[in-house]
Formats: structure tokens, sequence, C-alpha cells
């Protein structure tokens, strides 16, 4: 079946497969854009209502079910929803799991490479095969270094929404979550790596272009 889907994608992209991967997650984060303007809204109403949300918890921050459901009243009049930040990241999971079962199987990315570099191969992979000092792994490091750098614009980017009075773990957790896809990079292969990196920069000129949009 694997095998099947991979040659049905790879033909559409003119037998590149490293084009095909660019391509599905394009066609992804397009389906997933309902999606994303829900977590923009939901960004915008959670910043209006910081200072509310900041008197419910001074008022009951020692009753967690009470705040709770004074925190979802509170954005039901706003008609969205607490958890309508994190539906963009729940649905890419899927395709995620997809592109990783495809980069994982014995032969359906059997001779293809992105420049060089085998795309079912993992850095531990191409430096067994290759050494350190080849091409294939500069790709990879060339790979990660770019997807470090849409995590530090990302990262930039979360850090300037927060508000005090947001509680202090989610302010120091929340900056740090887009740097999980440089780990993870590091350690699936290459074809799932540039996933990750047409993904996370296609998340922040997303984000960039609905900031300056009303919704």
């Amino acid at each position: 079946m694997i095998d099947s889907l991979v040659t049905f994608v790879v033909g559409l992209s003119g037998g590149h497969a490293a084009l095909a991967i660019v391509l599905f997650t394009l066609a992804v984060r397009v389906l997933l854009l309902p999606l994303s303007i829900r977590q923009a809204r939901s960004a915008r109403v959670k910043e209006r209502l910081a200072p509310r949300l900041g008197q419910l918890r001074k008022r009951f921050g020692r009753d967690p079910q009470r705040l709770s459901k004074e925190i979802s009243a509170l954005y039901a009049k706003e008609g969205t929803s607490p958890f309508a930040g994190i539906l963009p990241g729940l649905a890419q999971v899927p395709f995620m799991w997809l592109v990783y079962q495809v980069a994982t199987h014995p032969t359906a990315l059997a001779g293809q490479y992105l420049l060089g570099a085998p795309l079912g191969h993992q850095v531990a992979g191409v430096v067994a095969n290759y050494g350190l000092i080849s091409w294939p792994f500069l790709v990879f490091v060339v790979l990660i270094a770019l997807i470090a750098l849409v995590a530090w614009l990302s990262s930039r980017k979360i850090r300037a929404t927060l508000t005090a009075e947001q509680p202090e773990a989610v302010r120091k957790v929340l900056p740090l979550l887009p740097f999980g896809s440089v780990l993870a990079a590091a350690v699936l292969p290459l074809a799932a790596g540039l996933y990750l990196l047409v993904s996370a920069a296609w998340t922040v000129g997303e984000r960039a272009v609905l900031a300056a949009r009303p919704l």
C-alpha cells in the first residue's frame, strides 16, 4: 500500500520524491487553513480577554473546577475555545505519521535523494554510510540549521504574544515548543525533516499574514 501511494504521489511530481514531499506538505497546510484561521482568531480573543482571564484566576484560583467552568463560559461567549490554538498541530499528526511511514518503509524511497542525500536515511545512517565529511551529511546539517532558524523565528513570535496574566510555566514552555522540530529532524529520516521544514516555514508565514489581516 505504501509503495503504491509513493509511486502515485512521486509520479504526480515528475518522479522527484523530494518535490512530492514539498507539494504534499503544501497541500496539507492548505487543507488545514480553516483551522489555522480559527487558531488566529482564538489568539486574538485570548489577547483581548487577558485582563478578564487574570481576574478569573485571582477570584477562582483556589477552585480549579470553577475556574475552568468560568473560562470555558467566557470563551463560549466569544464563539471560540481555549483549545482552538492547538487544533492545527493535532490535525497534522496523521499526515506526519504517513510521511514517517513512507520515510521508514524499506523500499518506498529507495533511490530517492534530496541534493544527493538519501531521503530514507537518518543522520546516523548517513554518517555510517558516507561519513561526517560528506555531501549527504552536509545536506542534513543545512536542513536542520534551516529548521532551527524557522523555529527561532516562530519562538520569537510566540514570545511576543504572551501576556503577564498567563501562568509562568506556560510563558516558559510555549516559546520552546517550536524547537521540538529540530530534535525530531535530528532523529527522523530526511524525508520527514523536509516535511517539518516546509510545514514550519508555512506556519511562520501564515501567522505573519493572518496577524496583518482582519479575521
